[in-house]
């Protein structure tokens, strides 16, 4: 049975690496947890939703533990037709896992609460004129991040470190880099990241480092009755 408010991610569920966050925040027997991408093989993954040269992409992780990049397009597309058939399910609210920014999804009657129409007007008003640095899993995705992040004060600077693939000392170079471009607060902005590499990024740095998954996770816990 699916309960009246779910977690829905681009990727698969379980997710083990997010999992202990979200039961810190989110009681169990009150959300249901699904993926977009549950039930299929990475065959099929890849058949539906590679990228192709050229087209915006996304980052996210299989059941498996490995990552997969995405067609940002085709998977909107597909988050709309499971949003559609959640709310058919009776869900109320629906908490959109995935840092990547979305244009045209819509729920009919359901709190649909998408972490980039969040996330950054709360990073704004929290750091006011300060320099922010935003951690994201690719280069790649940067370019693609920037209209997102463009209501803060000041332009943010930006490093990639992938919480998937990459060892302590990605971490660390995405650090330097953003110490290198005067990053006074720092977002690290995946639902992969978790609190340990956040301290990675914070002993380099000496500056407030904030995760957006739990950011996210503590305000979506203040709907839920």
């Amino acid at each position: 049975m699916i309960t009246s408010f779910v977690t829905l991610t681009v990727g698969q569920t379980p997710r083990s690496d997010i999992m202990p966050l979200l039961d810190e925040y989110l009681p169990a027997e009150q959300v249901t947890h699904t993926g977009l991408l549950d039930g299929m093989t990475r065959e099929q993954i890849e058949q539906d939703f590679s990228p192709e040269s050229g087209e915006d992409m996304l980052i996210s992780r299989l059941l498996d533990g490995t990552q997969i990049s995405l067609s940002s397009a085709r998977v909107e597309l597909a988050l709309q037709q499971k949003i559609d058939w959640l709310e058919g399910e009776g869900c109320d609210t629906i908490l959109l896992l995935g840092i990547d920014e979305f244009h045209h999804l819509r729920a009919q009657q359901a709190m649909l609460l998408e972490p980039d129409r969040i996330i950054p007007p709360l990073i704004g008003a929290i750091v006011g004129n300060n320099q922010v640095g935003i951690v994201v899993p690719a280069t790649a995705q940067i370019e693609q991040q920037i209209g997102k992040w463009q209501k803060l004060a000041k332009k943010p600077c930006f490093a990639a470190a992938n919480p998937y693939l990459d060892d302590e000392q990605g971490l660390i170079d995405a650090a330097l880099s953003l110490r290198d471009q005067g990053a006074q607060v720092v977002v690290l902005d995946c639902i992969g990241y978790q609190h340990t590499h956040c301290d990675i990024i914070q002993k380099q740095l000496d500056v407030p480092v904030m995760l957006s998954n739990t950011l996210l996770a503590k305000l979506a816990s203040e709907l839920l009755m």
